[in-house]
């Protein structure tokens, strides 16, 4: 016959089996984004946000900044070369900001050199603009998501401490049980900060990339179109 002692150490292997799967369920993923409380409704809203317009501002920087190898170098040569014309039809081809900022710039070759450069400046002005449209939102949304991070941490130590005060229980389970899941707002809202974060410095570096480049070919043209009418 089994032995009365046999029987309770199976009984009792069952019910820590029954209690280990009950603490990893509690502890999955989706529990405990779960109860991380309505705050994360908001931070995974701007989450989503934030993935949309990284990817929508780096597909339009992109396309507005690129230009096919070797078209700066014949459009100078053209230029050097007083064929005007060519130089533009070559631009024509492009569809970038590049040749936006050159083809006006050659539309006003009549007239001075100061204000030809000026004109150039202008519409560099307007084509980074257009480029970095609700790019600044995503700097709004680096530092709100962190923000409502804490607030859901800070309303659920306030409500650890109220149920506390009700109770009269200040047993550890109490405090680091909703402690926990009240640092998930936070987790969540940092990570969603940081990505929001980096999206943006990136995608400026790369607007300040080209406006630099930009700068130094209208440095050449200028200097090209001074060199032909001292000619």
């Amino acid at each position: 016959m089994i032995s009365l002692s046999v029987v309770l150490q199976v009984t009792d292997t069952l019910n820590k089996l029954k209690l280990d799967e009950t603490v990893t369920r509690h502890i999955s993923f989706f529990d405990l984004l779960i109860k991380g409380g309505v705050i994360l409704i908001p931070i995974g809203i701007l989450s989503l946000v934030a993935i949309y317009l990284i990817a929508e501002k780096y597909y339009v920087i992109h396309m507005g900044t690129r230009l096919r190898r070797g078209v700066s170098y014949e459009f100078k040569k053209h230029l050097r070369t007083g064929d005007t014309e060519m130089a533009k039809s070559l631009l024509k081809k492009e569809t970038g900001a590049y040749s936006t900022i050159f083809l006006h710039g050659l539309d006003h070759l009549d007239y001075p050199v100061k204000e030809m450069e000026s004109e150039m400046e202008n519409v560099s002005n307007i084509e980074v603009n257009k480029l970095s449209k609700n790019l600044n939102y995503l700097g709004i949304i680096a530092g709100i998501a962190p923000m409502l991070g804490f607030i859901g941490t800070i309303s659920g130590i306030i409500k650890i401490f109220y149920n506390i005060s009700i109770t009269d229980n200040i047993s550890i389970g109490v405090i680091s049980g909703g402690l926990y899941e009240k640092m998930i707002s936070s987790g969540s809202g940092l990570i969603v900060g940081v990505i929001a974060y980096a999206g943006y410095h990136v995608l400026n570096m790369k607007l300040d990339r080209f406006i630099s480049f930009v700068e130094a070919e209208a440095f050449d043209v200028v200097n090209i179109i001074k060199s032909r009418n001292r000619q």
